[in-house]
């Protein structure tokens, strides 16, 4: 059984809390959701906790429009930078991540115009992506369309490998990197948000307030998303208050510094059933 997930660009306006901010592009609906849980129950794989933790190998694409850094350039330095985030952030799930590569290309139509299920980035991870299911290929653009105009990134999940594999990755603004000038979302939170989708993780205000929302039991259940960083938001009756810390949210980057032991089990489970990690 194949699951196919959504991605869909989020169309939010420009506000004066959001700025040019469109958040996250990875999606899945409501059908897509309950197909891909049904078939993780039923194919599941337990990681052993016996197990030495998983090192996960990163090809780095920088697709630039010039030879600037404001046409995607971005330096060695926040490239290393930006894996030096994802292994602080990640290292109570036991994943740590190994730059294998950085590849650089000049295509402006792929750093303008690349986006979810768009032509342009099927065609630039077709061209560049490297290694296998365990493989994480992070690809930065400079989502300049009038579709991306503000997006940060989106993911595919492990569940959707085995129907598109080509289409295996995440893709970042360049300017999230650390570092970089996307103000108030320059500290790497970016990669490492779309990284928890790319290891099995929904966003922690999936389902909102019913339901089994996140699939995850340790993070409270929000009713919508949380932006900037408000302490004390509780907006569903439920126990705990909104996990405005947590990776899996959209507050902003100083606001964001765990995963919980729930979504730990759930993504090595993920990387064990889907990536075979």
């Amino acid at each position: 059984m194949q699951i196919r997930v959504t991605l869909v660009a989020l169309a939010l306006a420009a506000s004066s809390v959001l700025g040019a901010r469109e958040l996250c592009g990875t999606q899945i609906s409501d059908a897509d959701l309950k197909a891909a849980e049904a078939h993780f129950t039923a194919n599941k794989v337990s990681a052993k906790a016996s197990l030495v933790p998983a090192t996960v190998d990163v090809y780095f694409h920088v697709i630039q429009a010039g030879t600037t850094l404001a046409n995607g350039n971005v330096p060695a330095t926040q490239v290393q930078a930006q894996i030096d985030v994802l292994n602080e952030d990640f290292a109570s799930t036991g994943l740590s991540f190994r730059l294998r590569n950085t590849t650089r290309t000049t295509n402006s139509g792929w750093f303008n115009n690349a986006g979810p299920n768009t032509s342009q980035q099927t065609a630039m991870k077709n061209a560049l992506r490297q290694g296998g299911a365990a493989a994480l290929n992070i690809y930065t653009v400079g989502f300049r369309s009038a579709a991306t105009d503000g997006l940060l990134g989106y993911a595919t999940f492990p569940s959707s490998y085995s129907s598109a594999p080509r289409d295996d990755g995440v893709v970042a603004l360049y300017s999230s990197l650390p570092g970089g000038t996307a103000t108030n979302f320059n500290l790497g939170r970016t990669i490492t948000h779309e990284v928890g989708h790319w290891v099995g993780l929904y966003h922690t205000f999936q389902g909102g307030c019913s339901g089994s929302g996140d699939q995850v039991s340790d993070t409270p259940a929000e009713a919508s998303f949380a932006t900037g960083c408000p302490i004390g938001r509780d907006t569903c009756s439920s126990a705990g208050v909104d996990p405005i810390h947590n990776f899996m949210d959209y507050t902003d980057d100083a606001c964001m510094s765990e995963f919980t032991t729930g979504q730990t089990t759930r993504l090595t489970s993920q990387l064990a059933t889907y990536r075979g990690i």
